[in-house]
């Protein structure tokens, strides 16, 4: 039995440091068969996962040697902390690994939204030229209004500050004084809603957190403002997103995250034909130069652990 389990993608490179370690499986289907995964479990110390492996409950009963899970990125609501501290089992994350990944990411998607010019490909190919219907907005002079503000929304910051625009965040968790705030501006969340024209979400899915971006909230938003959320999916009532978006009320959403994923074909139908939106398979913070990165640092959590224990 393994000593350590992978249950999603890694870097090859990092498994292979795993794996001329001690008795590695890696297996990144595990994440589809549970019952396979509780299986290789018995005599693991170690099980490295992203954001889909639900660590809790039967999966925890069957790991009963587990001392360490590592995280191949930041947000931990697929870990069930409180039982993970009850059994002694550190859980580590890859802080600070993808933040510039999740970064450009945000850019890209406010430059993609308020241009808006770039899917007539097809449309120019066949001889169209739709020059006044791709008439957008520029980026630079616009407010990026950030709701969370840690490392990757200061990220965002600091490129949205270098391309010309204006930064407010709304964070309580981060001291009025803290120097972090800068030339941000601080607003509670309302006032972020009412003046940023392009919103982007940084903040973990919580009790406080879940739906905080629902009918009332894009109703409070600025006509033609945008929504970017590569946080977690339950932090956006999707329901009520896809009926601003339909009525025109806001001008557009970049949704990397979704309540449940993979987003199914039920779930989307809602998002079918709307122009103003881009939907992205939770890959935000994953780039090849990012996935080096969070697995070359879960991979040296992982050997210190082993050499050293918690």
């Amino acid at each position: 039995m393994p000593e350590i389990v992978i249950s999603e993608f890694m870097d090859a490179a990092a498994v292979g440091r795993l794996r001329s370690a001690c008795d590695t499986l890696y297996d990144p289907g595990l994440v589809d068969r549970p019952g396979d995964l509780a299986a290789a479990m018995p005599e693991a110390r170690v099980l490295v996962v992203r954001n889909r492996t639900q660590v809790r409950g039967a999966l925890l009963d069957a790991a009963p040697r587990l001392e360490l899970v590592g995280r191949l990125g930041v947000g931990l609501d697929n870990i069930d902390l409180s039982a993970c501290a009850g059994r002694g089992i550190a859980v580590r994350p890859a802080t600070g690994a993808n933040d510039l990944s999740v970064a450009e990411y945000v850019i890209t998607a406010a430059m993609a939204l308020l241009r808006g010019a770039y899917g007539a490909s097809d449309a120019v190919a066949a001889g169209d030229w739709p020059r006044q219907a791709l008439v957008g907005r520029e980026l630079s002079g616009k407010v990026l209004g950030l709701v969370g503000y840690g490392a990757i929304a200061r990220e965002t910051a600091r490129r949205a500050v270098a391309l010309g625009m204006r930064c407010i965040a709304h964070d309580p968790h981060v001291a009025p004084g803290d120097p972090a705030w800068g030339g941000t501006g601080r607003r509670d969340l309302d006032g972020l809603l009412a003046e940023a024209d392009v919103v982007s979400l940084h903040v973990p899915l919580t009790d406080g957190t879940r739906r905080m971006i629902d009918a009332a909230a894009l109703g409070r938003m600025k006509d033609g403002a945008v929504l970017i959320n590569a946080a977690r999916g339950g932090v956006v009532d999707e329901d009520a997103l896809a009926a601003a978006l339909a009525a025109g009320r806001i001008g557009g959403a970049a949704l990397d995250v979704f309540e449940t994923e993979p987003l199914s074909a039920e779930a989307g139908a809602k998002f079918r034909g709307l122009s103003n939106l881009i939907l992205t398979p939770h890959i935000a913070g994953v780039t090849a130069e990012s996935n080096t990165r969070v697995s070359d640092m879960i991979a040296g959590i992982v050997l210190e652990h082993l050499e050293k224990g918690a």
